[in-house]
């Protein structure tokens, strides 16, 4: 009798520790962190400026040419949910936002088709450049070392990174950044 109690009473236990975990990731999963903000000093700065990659129609676009802006240049996929998430956040900055000095340019790691699709469906308004390795390249030297999407750094105006931000950001978050830079 002993025994079967001790049985029933680990059995219980071992639920009790699954429905406790089960909670605790229901609700990171329903209130998902802050993404983490890097050390900019990661970033490879020369490499970021100089990468050149090519757009939705196929022309090669510098990323040099945007120095001078606040830039925001985020790695994103449109299998993604939480870049999914972001971008019309980005839309409704660089819509309030660029005629102030602010540049989105976002960077897509998918197949080209559906990466025209998204932007077509979304209605994104700001530069998006396409790419692979070359792509996965420049991500790594802008200091994402996992690999993660979505990833952004932002830029001030004369170019040195201020912010490395994984996972999804927020408008508000956005804002608060980027509204000093631009003074």
């Amino acid at each position: 009798m002993a025994k079967v109690l001790k049985s029933r009473q680990a059995t219980l236990l071992l639920v009790a520790l699954g429905f406790g975990l089960a909670g605790v990731l229901a609700q990171r999963f329903a209130n998902p962190p802050e993404p983490l903000m890097g050390a900019p000093g990661e970033v490879r700065v020369a490499e970021v400026w100089d990468a050149r990659l090519p757009d939705l129609a196929g022309r090669i676009q510098a990323l040099g040419q945007w120095q001078g802006k606040v830039l925001v240049l985020n790695f994103w996929a449109p299998w993604c949910p939480p870049c999914r998430k972001e971008i019309p956040d980005f839309i409704r900055l660089q819509e309030r936002l660029g005629g102030a000095g602010l540049q989105f340019v976002g960077v897509a790691l998918d197949d080209p088709d559906k990466v025209a699709a998204f932007v077509d469906e979304t209605g994104i308004n700001y530069p998006i450049l396409l790419g692979a390795e070359e792509a996965s390249g420049l991500s790594l030297a802008a200091g994402n070392r996992l690999g993660g999407l979505p990833y952004t750094v932002v830029f001030d105006k004369r170019g040195a990174p201020v912010a490395t931000l994984t996972g999804g950001v927020t408008e508000a978050r956005l804002d608060a950044l980027v509204k000093p830079l631009l003074e």
